[in-house]
């Protein structure tokens, strides 16, 4: 188990140096086009989360409190307001949730409940799910007409591959509405706003 937990650990790291640099060249990229500094065009990280990751939590079962390695396969963290894990500045409203749709379709922000606390282990879904798997995509997809569909739905892509346009299609996803529906019927998470997509990179 520490080996497992090491290799996660490492892994994680990665992703978080990652993101850094994404938002580096992010913030360097839009500085030399718009001539202007990232902090004057409001360019400050606003949330970072991981998802598919364990983290050792505390959690109420049967009425006792244990320590628990939680692993969120397909799901993220969403803890209600007042957690003690929550920064400082989201501890009044609950855990930010992000939530990406397709690079066709909205994405969603959201936060944790109570319910979900008790229920899920402060868990929702991180994404809308595959439909189709990458093989089926590829197979059933052409990568000409997506493109040809975000270019009408005034969706700018830049992508390294055809291939990943078929793969991460919106058709390749289920309806992430539907989905962000059924987590809020259910109680576990609640809608806060919903996004809609300007521009998509695929590396």
């Amino acid at each position: 188990l520490q080996f497992a937990k090491a290799g996660m650990s490492a892994a994680a790291n990665f992703a978080w140096v990652n993101r850094s640099c994404i938002t580096y060249l992010t913030r360097k990229a839009f500085k030399e086009v718009f001539h202007r500094e990232p902090d004057d065009m409001s360019m400050h990280l606003v949330y970072d989360v991981c998802h598919n990751i364990a983290k050792v939590e505390k959690h109420v079962i049967d009425g006792e409190e244990k320590t628990l390695l939680v692993h969120r396969k397909g799901s993220t963290r969403a803890f209600p307001p007042h957690h003690p894990n929550i920064p400082k500045d989201y501890q009044s409203i609950g855990q930010p949730v992000l939530i990406g749709g397709t690079m066709g379709t909205c994405s969603y922000v959201l936060v944790g409940t109570p319910k979900g606390m008790s229920e899920t282990f402060g868990s929702t879904c991180h994404g809308a799910g595959r439909a189709l798997s990458r093989n089926q995509s590829r197979k059933r997809l052409d990568h000409e007409e997506v493109l040809e569909q975000l270019r009408k739905d005034g969706i700018a892509i830049r992508v390294a591959s055809p291939k990943l346009v078929t793969e991460e299609a919106p058709e390749s996803y289920k309806n992430v509405c539907d989905v962000i529906e059924t987590c809020q019927e259910a109680g576990i998470s609640e809608k806060v706003v919903k996004l809609r997509p300007i521009a998509v990179i695929k590396g």
